[in-house]
């Protein structure tokens, strides 16, 4: 179980868990990953990445329902964020914080000392989110996505 230290937030009378994410987790959203999730990743590119050793993934849970999930990438005492995703009838409910404060403490324990992550650059919830937990823009990658929108690079020291 990763530790996470939410004081302050209200998960708006759900009770979300937080865990290590099994294939099994992907396996059981196989059919809804690209529909209620988002287009972000097919299933075998996300299945290739929890196979990866290196790859640490957790998996935001109300019961047995899978809403959310997270993954960070580490090199050395650093990270990239790969992907923080909530399943979309669950947006808004503070899962994503959740989940973002969950990868902070398991960079923490696995002594990394600096987050990184990419964003689209319409994406200003996201960048919003980032921006409340202490993460500061550092470049753009021009027509990043699809050769068309930016990417915002953006990065946390850990301390």
């Amino acid at each position: 179980m990763v530790k996470n230290n939410l004081k302050g937030f209200v998960m708006k009378n759900l009770d979300v868990k937080i865990s290590v994410m099994q294939l099994s987790d992907l396996e059981s959203i196989a059919p809804i990953l690209e529909t209620d999730f988002d287009d972000f990743w097919n299933y075998n590119v996300f299945k290739s990445e929890l196979e990866n050793a290196n790859s640490k993934y957790l998996v935001a849970k109300i019961g047995t329902e899978i809403v959310g999930f997270a993954g960070i990438i580490p090199i050395l005492d650093e990270a990239d964020i790969s992907n923080i995703v909530v399943r979309k009838s669950f947006r808004g409910k503070k899962i994503g914080s959740l989940l973002l404060q969950s990868l902070l403490d398991l960079a923490v324990s696995l002594d990394l000392k600096v987050l990184n992550l990419e964003v689209r650059e319409s994406n200003c919830s996201a960048i919003k989110l980032y921006d409340k937990f202490g993460f500061e823009v550092c470049g753009i990658r021009k027509k990043y996505y699809d050769n068309v929108e930016n990417a915002v690079l953006m990065k946390k020291i850990i301390d």
